[in-house]
């Protein structure tokens, strides 16, 4: 059932994607009074599950689900379709129109791809409007579970206050931007200082897979004592958060178990809060260093509310001002994975070992179903796919656009043969950069 709700997810949003973005270029093919000869969701390599012909145009399921396509008439594209190019140009093909036009066809796609962004992020702020931790309310600092973290200079207890001269405002800022960092500023117990974070520090992570980077530190709850636990008959409780061994408190659970390792092996005495009371309990510590128990991994932002760990901010948005609100969202997204891109293509910081396919986006989607969540998904990959358009590599409409400035600029078209070559080529990148990705996907599968 986990993998049907995943897979769902996953192809709902990438048709959703794939249509509107075909749409933006067939919207104004049409409007241009050009031939738009095919419409298809996924590609009909040798056959298609659904056809059907409207006019002067076939519509179409095709069976492989890696993208979809309009093919138009009198341009070269993935087709190669050099028969109808040695043709004389007809006025209804896509090389008769003026460039203007044609710029306007190539990009509708990724206009359509930003603006379903904008509109799904001002949709999100409206319905749900916004939950946030304000940095400012970080008290006792992150925690920082990654020995590559640490020998970067950054520890448990530490607040992050600045990343490369830009303020921290909220929690969900901090780890993206410590990633592609350069200049770290730290307030450790009250003293202030900057880390130069290494320039292949996201490489370094990668290279030591480990699980975690940066989180929030957490009470130690107890969630289930098992049958089998040594402490079973110690009277702790479903619920019960340790705040106290040996004497020493522990508000959260990294110094519950550095204590551990400190009396493994040993009886302690600990203090416990249930609802309103604290509880003294004696457990035993194994050799270790565990209890025993079954703990939260993690807290929602209402428990930790209630339990007095973290004051969230929760917001909402009236109609209009969820329009300025979403339209900042996009932006701010836009602009990081932009950063995010500059950093793959800087061999030097090793992120390109963390480039991934279909497989890393089926990944990204939850077991179960979240409208917030996918829709959430589906406006970053449509910002993903938008930004990804526009690279200047010919197969991609970037690389159409790139051609088309050319000739506005220069007044000289490049010739058929020309574009025919820089379409087979382009196609041989796109095709590299997808067995990159999805074999990094393969890769992790076996080896991570």
């Amino acid at each position: 059932m986990e993998f049907v709700i995943k897979i769902s997810q996953f192809l709902l949003s990438l048709s959703l994607l794939i249509i509107l973005h075909e749409l933006g270029h067939f919207i104004p093919a049409k409007a241009f009074k050009t031939r738009v000869e095919k419409f298809y969701l996924f590609f009909d390599v040798k056959f298609s599950l659904f056809k059907k012909k409207i006019g002067e145009t076939v519509y179409g399921i095709g069976w492989l689900p890696l993208g979809g396509y309009v093919k138009i008439a009198g341009m070269i594209d993935e087709s190669m379709d050099t028969e109808q190019m040695a043709q004389e140009p007809q006025p209804w093909e896509f090389r008769s129109k003026p460039a203007w036009q044609r710029l306007i066809i190539m990009l509708g796609g990724v206009t359509v791809n930003f603006i379903l962004a904008i509109l799904i992020y001002i949709g999100m702020s409206y319905f749900y409007g916004d939950t946030f931790l304000p940095n400012d309310n970080i008290k006792d600092g992150l925690l920082i579970e990654s020995t590559v973290a640490n020998k970067a200079g950054l520890y448990t207890g530490d607040k992050i206050i600045e990343v490369d001269g830009d303020k921290i405002e909220t929690f969900s800022e901090i780890s993206e931007k410590v990633l592609f960092g350069k200049d770290i500023v730290i307030d450790r117990n009250g003293s202030k200082s900057t880390i130069n974070m290494p320039e292949d520090f996201l490489s370094q992570l990668m290279d030591a897979k480990e699980k975690g980077f940066i989180s929030l530190r957490q009470p130690f709850v107890v969630v289930q004592v098992p049958d089998t636990s040594f402490n079973k008959g110690s009277g702790l409780k479903e619920g019960d958060i340790i705040v106290e061994i040996n004497g020493k408190p522990t508000r959260y659970a990294d110094e519950v178990k550095n204590l551990l390792e400190v009396y493994k092996g040993q009886d302690v005495t600990t203090l416990v809060k249930r609802e309103d009371n604290k509880i003294s309990l004696p457990l035993k510590v194994s050799e270790e260093a565990k209890l025993g128990l079954v703990i939260a991994g993690s807290s929602t932002p209402e428990t930790l509310n209630a339990l007095g760990y973290y004051d969230f901010d929760v917001k909402d948005y009236g109609f209009l001002e969820s329009f300025p609100v979403g339209m900042k969202k996009a932006k701010d997204r836009i602009v990081s994975y932009w950063d995010q891109l500059a950093a793959i293509f800087t061999p030097s910081t090793g992120a390109y070992k963390g480039v991934g396919g279909f497989k890393a986006i089926y990944d990204i989607f939850p077991s179960t179903w979240s409208w917030q969540v996918f829709w959430s998904i589906t406006a970053f990959l449509s910002i993903m796919l938008g930004v990804l358009n526009l690279l200047p590599i010919p197969a991609l409409d970037g690389g159409h656009v790139m051609f088309l400035l050319y000739e506005m600029v220069s007044g000289r078209k490049p010739g058929d043969k020309f574009m025919e070559y820089a379409q087979m080529v382009g196609f041989f990148i796109l095709i590299a950069l997808v067995l990159f990705a999805n074999g990094n996907d393969i890769y992790k599968a076996m080896f991570g």
